[in-house]
């Protein structure tokens, strides 16, 4: 990857009358990496797409794409970029195949080298039994493959998706992550925006949570999950004496005890060596856990506590660096 980021927004703001929806976002997209800007709706996940795909203009800030300021070389930047946005942008009285002729004409190139380009494109995305059908008769997810190779005609080093598994059945979804991660593997950079919080978990490198038009968290989803709590280990026991013996021996560490189902909730640091040591100690207070869990939090946690009311007030924003 370069040193210097290919997507980098720098205090970016903008309201809609009194209403502001950013309120100075900063974020920076490696090379050859998948950003995923999370949080709810409203939040300001598509208007910042829009503003670095030069559709929207910021109130205040910078933004550069590969280089070219957003508001001052927009031609440039959408030389650079493709965007797919939360509904298929296809002619639906169109075949699949006269759908992506047509885009690659448009996109300057010949008859024989767009025809050439519709081929190879079909193939990547397996639409080539459906080619010659009408668009309006493709399944919600060929529509979505299809668009997402449109959005690949010119090939460009910047994809900004916004939220393109919307609607999707599980089966279509695992299709588009395969082709994002194929494409991040050939160098692509892609910005996704998504509501999918297991989608961040599986594509992105990096997350930044927006609520409230700020960036309340940024980091990798280990990172964010390790800041919100390491989680803890929940230990069995066959009867209450090994129980007791257990309790007794971690001390504080205990976190709950449950009389019922005769386990202990302990403290827990994320790390292996840590398992270890408990079920030394545990064997040392002459117990034998039957069996162990790890509950640690998901990004489903992350993304609660992150996107409350009380992580709006800046006080509680989480500041989380690569380890």
């Amino acid at each position: 990857m370069g040193s210097e980021p290919i997507v980098r927004a720098v205090g970016l703001t903008k309201s809609y009358g009194r209403n502001p929806v950013l309120a100075g976002v900063d974020i920076a997209v490696e090379r050859g990496t998948v950003f995923a800007l999370l949080g709810p709706n409203g939040a300001g996940k598509t208007t910042m797409v829009r503003i670095l795909s030069t559709l929207l203009r910021p109130d205040d800030g910078t933004a550069t794409v590969a280089g070219y300021d957003v508001v001052r070389q927009a031609k440039s930047v959408r030389r650079v970029i493709s965007l797919t946005g939360q509904y298929a942008a296809v002619d639906e009285l169109l075949s699949g195949r006269e759908n992506l002729v047509m885009m690659a004409r448009l996109n300057r190139f010949g008859r024989a080298a767009a025809r050439a380009r519709a081929a190879e494109l079909l193939a990547r995305f397996d639409l080539e039994d459906a080619q010659n059908r009408i668009v309006g008769r493709y399944s919600g997810g060929m529509r979505r493959r299809l668009d997402l190779a449109i959005s690949l005609i010119s090939n460009p080093p910047v994809i900004f998706l916004d939220e393109p598994t919307t609607g999707l059945d599980p089966r279509s979804r695992q299709t588009m992550w395969t082709v994002i991660r194929e494409l991040v593997a050939a160098g692509t950079t892609i910005l996704l925006t998504t509501q999918y919080l297991e989608e961040a978990d599986q594509l992105a490198d990096r997350i930044a949570v927006l609520n409230n038009g700020t960036i309340v968290a940024e980091g990798t989803a280990a990172e964010l999950k390790r800041g919100l709590s390491p989680g803890a280990v929940e230990l069995a026991f066959l009867d209450e004496t090994d129980l007791d013996r257990a309790a007794r021996r971690l001390g504080h560490e205990v976190l709950h005890r449950d009389e019922t189902r005769l386990q202990l909730r302990v403290a827990f640091d994320g790390t292996a060596e840590h398992v270890r040591v408990l079920l030394e100690r545990t064997r040392q207070a002459g117990a034998t856990a039957t069996t162990l869990e790890l509950d640690t939090p998901s990004l489903d946690d992350v993304f609660l506590a992150l996107t409350s009311d009380a992580s709006t007030n800046p006080a509680t924003r989480q500041e989380v660096s690569a380890r």
